[in-house]
C-alpha cells in the first residue's frame, strides 16, 4: 500500500496543441478510494493510464509512495489494473486467469494456488474456479478480473470504468461490493467513471475533470454542498442543480418576485446579474405569488416524493447549465408525493436560504 501523487502531470498527444491532461495535481492518501469523474474526453482515463505507465507523461511527475515512477515501465510500478472489458483469457479456467500474472512472475505453484483461493473466497468465486469465462455471467467475469488484481497484492488498484458493461441492477450491486472490498483490503484505489452517481456512492473523495483540467477534488458531501464553480454544480447531483440567472439588487438578488438577502460584500464586482443555484430538494414550492413563476410540464411520481419539471412563465428568465443538447433545460423541484401540482398548473418557487449557491456569471466561480 502507498500514497499516490500527481505533481503537475501533463499529457499532450502528438499532433495536439491542447493537453489532454493539463498540470494535474492530486495527493491520494494511503488506503484512499479516489474516483476520477467527468464527461467523455475530459482526461480521466488518460490520467489513470499515465499512473499505470501506459501513457507517456510530457510534463510534471507521478509518485507512488516515495518513488518517482514517471519514467518507470508498467511492470515496475507495482500497480494492478482492472479494465472495462475484463480482458480474460477464454481458454483458461478462472483459477488460471487469476493466477496468470503470478505464474509469469515465477511465483511458486503452491503460493499461487493459496493466493487464488484466498481471493476467490473474498469475491465469492470459489465454486467457479474450474470454469471457463464463457460459463460465467458479466458480474462474475468482472469479479474474476478483480481477483486477478487482488492476487498480485499491489500497492495501488487502478480501475477503468469496470462496471460499464453490466446492466443497471448489477451495476448497483457490484459497485457496493467493490467499495466494501476496497475498505476491507485497505489498498489505495484510483477508479475512473463517467457516472457521477457511481462516484458519489463509492469514493472517499472525488476528482472532477473537464477538458483535462481539475475542477475540484473533495469528499462527495463537500462537492455536493459547496461546488467550486458552475460546472461542478451542474455535473454533481441527480437530478441536476437548477441554475438561474437573476438580477443583483441593493439587498441581494431578486429570484422572480422573491428577495434573496445576500451580503453586498459577497456580490462586489459580480456585475448586474449572478447565477443562483438550488438543488431540487431545496426548493420551496408555493401557490402564492412569491418567487419565480413556473408552468408545470412534467410530473414524475416516486411514491413518497415527486419531481416536477417546469418552464419559467417569464421568457426573459434564463436557466443556465443546459449542456450541449438543444433541448431547453427545465427547472426541477422535489415535492411531497401526496401534494403534487398538476401538469399545466402555475406555481411559484424560490430557494431555501440555508441551501443557496451563488456563482459569478462571467467567471463561473462560487461567490461566498
Amino acid at each position: 500500500m502507498a500514497t499516490v501523487k500527481f505533481d503537475n502531470a501533463t499529457r499532450i498527444y502528438p499532433g495536439n496543441d491542447t493537453p489532454s491532461v493539463d498540470a494535474l495535481n492530486i495527493d491520494i492518501a494511503d488506503g484512499e478510494f479516489l474516483v476520477l469523474v467527468g464527461p467523455s474526453g475530459c482526461g480521466k482515463s488518460t490520467s489513470l493510464r499515465m499512473l499505470a505507465g501506459l501513457e507517456e507523461v510530457n510534463g510534471g511527475k507521478i509518485w507512488i509512495g516515495d518513488r518517482d515512477v514517471t519514467d518507470l515501465s508498467p511492470k515496475d510500478r507495482d500497480v494492478a489494473m482492472v479494465f472495462q472489458n475484463y480482458a480474460l483469457y477464454p481458454h483458461m479456467t478462472v483459477a488460471d486467469n487469476m493466477g496468470f500474472a503470478l505464474k509469469i512472475a515465477g511465483v511458486d505453484k503452491g503460493e499461487i494456488r493459496k493466493r487464488v483461493e484466498e481471493a476467490a473466497k473474498i469475491l465469492d468465486l470459489t465454486q467457479y474456479l474450474e470454469r471457463k469465462p464463457k460459463a460465467l455471467s458479466g458480474g462474475q467475469r468482472q469479479r474474476v478480473a478483480m481477483g486477478r488484481a487482488i492476487v498480485r497484492s499491489p500497492q495501488v488498484f487502478l480501475m477503468d470504468e469496470p462496471l460499464s458493461n453490466l446492466d443497471a441492477k448489477l451495476r448497483v450491486q457490484t459497485r457496493t461490493q467493490i467499495a466494501s472490498l476496497q475498505r476491507r483490503l485497505g489498498v489505495t484505489t484510483v477508479y475512473v467513471t463517467h457516472d457521477q452517481v457511481e462516484a458519489m456512492t463509492m469514493g472517499d473523495r472525488i476528482a472532477l475533470l473537464k477538458d483535462g483540467i481539475l475542477q475540484q477534488c473533495a469528499t462527495p458531501r463537500e462537492m455536493y454542498d459547496r461546488p467550486n464553480n458552475l460546472f461542478v454544480a451542474g455535473f454533481i447531483g441527480s437530478p441536476a442543480m437548477n441554475l438561474v440567472s437573476v438580477p443583483v439588487t441593493a439587498d441581494g438578488v431578486k429570484f422572480g418576485s422573491h428577495q434573496l438577502e445576500i451580503p453586498r460584500s459577497d456580490l462586489a464586482g459580480a456585475g448586474s446579474h449572478v447565477i443562483v443555484g438550488v438543488r431540487p430538494e431545496d426548493v420551496e414550492v408555493t401557490s402564492n405569488a412569491d418567487g419565480l413563476a413556473l408552468t408545470i410540464d412534467v410530473v414524475e411520481e416516486l411514491g413518497a416524493d415527486a419531481y416536477v419539471y417546469g418552464t419559467p412563465a417569464d421568457p426573459a428568465i434564463q436557466l443556465e447549465g443546459g449542456g450541449d443538447d438543444a433541448l431547453a433545460k427545465p427547472f426541477i423541484a422535489r415535492v411531497d408525493g401526496r401534494r403534487v401540482p398538476r401538469k399545466g398548473e402555475t406555481v411559484h418557487v424560490y430557494p431555501k436560504s440555508a441551501h443557496l449557491h451563488v456563482f459569478n456569471k462571467e467567471s463561473g466561480h462560487r461567490i461566498g
